[in-house]
């Protein structure tokens, strides 16, 4: 299965979900079955995961094709380099204030001479050490996906800055954060938040970045699209099931008296 640098380097759209609340193997394969998901995001910002619960996610994952990575805050080394051994495809950084935050986050990702991250190879990602350690090595800064959301104000205000790290790969706008910095949420067609997403869009055409976002509604997700934007966010476990519990309601509208 292809990376997702490669995937975004190679023009592709990518439809993803979230999981935050019910991190299992039947979510993900609930999606997969149903056909028209690339992959998914493991909120661990929000969201709470045992290690068997993480560690099932990305097994399944490779078992039906989806690409994965996930978001968490910017607290800790040892999570990032836990979190890769464990399988995950990548890493997105949550609430970052300035590129001096977000360097040392993607740093935390990297082997040296690129970052700081210290070498073990009995993970997922050494194949419980049987990969060769010079391929690991040599390849795995490559392999790496790393992400910074653009959710604060000091995140936009030096999103170029942050756009033109080496070790950055992709931009994710976060409205919903961002909307509330900017002074207009939950209005999420205001100009002021495109034009935030323009800046975004911008930074990451000129640093040949890729860029993605949590997409509140269809008409938000295609415009979204039209400036660039190549990892459509569009839902959540929690999401689908309360959609899931309307329809079913609206199916039996008889039988309830709300």
């Amino acid at each position: 299965m292809p990376v997702l640098k490669e995937r975004f380097a190679n023009g592709e759209i990518l439809n993803f979900f979230a999981l935050s609340r019910l991190v299992n193997p039947v979510s993900i394969e609930l999606y997969s079955l149903r056909g028209g998901f690339d992959g998914f995001w493991l909120d661990l910002e929000h969201g709470q995961a045992t290690v068997d619960q993480i560690r099932a996610a990305f097994v399944t994952a490779r078992a039906v094709g989806l690409n994965q990575f996930v978001r968490m805050a910017p607290t800790g080394y040892h999570e990032v380099a836990q979190y890769l051994e464990l399988g995950a495809a990548g890493v997105m950084a949550a609430q970052i204030d300035s590129a001096a935050q977000a360097a040392e986050f993607a740093s935390w990702a990297k082997f040296p001479p690129q970052g700081v991250r210290g070498m073990n190879m009995s993970g997922v990602d050494g194949r419980f050490t049987t990969r060769s350690a010079a391929e690991f090595y040599e390849n795995a800064n490559q392999e790496v996906f790393v992400a910074i959301q653009i959710e604060t104000l000091g995140s936009l205000e030096e999103v170029e800055l942050i756009a033109e790290l080496p070790n950055v790969d992709h931009l994710f706008i976060g409205p919903s954060d961002l909307s509330i910095a900017l002074g207009n949420y939950p209005e999420f067609h205001a100009d002021i938040l495109w034009d935030a997403v323009d800046r975004v869009a911008t930074a990451c055409s000129k640093h040949g970045k890729s860029w993605g976002a949590v997409t509140p509604d269809p008409r938000w997700a295609e415009k979204a699209r039209s400036k660039g934007c190549q990892l459509i966010s569009m839902s959540n476990e929690t999401i689908a099931m309360k959609l899931g519990i309307d329809a079913i309601k609206a199916n039996f509208k008889e039988q309830f008296n709300d």
